[in-house]
């Protein structure tokens, strides 16, 4: 097997970089209390049920978006664990 060039090595090693970053980001826009996909819309969720109100959000979409988000994660995580 050929060895990598230096410049291919550095691109390996910026490509994982970019993934690493996106999952922090990815990680960020769960639990941001400013992002529409935060944890806080579930708490806020789950508050109404406890207090016989209705869903201030659509529970299908949130869970939706959110579960997107994870398995965009769950695919980074997968492909930066190939290279190790």
């Amino acid at each position: 097997m050929a060895e990598k060039t230096q410049e291919e090595t550095q691109q390996e090693i910026e490509e994982q970089h970019k993934k690493e970053q996106r999952i922090i980001d990815l990680r960020l826009q769960l639990s941001s209390s400013y992002s529409p996909d935060g944890d806080w819309k579930i708490a806020k969720i789950q508050e109404a049920r406890l207090i016989g109100e209705a869903d201030p959000y659509d529970i299908n979409e949130l869970h939706q978006r959110r579960q997107a988000i994870r398995d965009e994660i769950n695919q980074l995580q997968s492909e930066l664990g190939e290279k190790e």
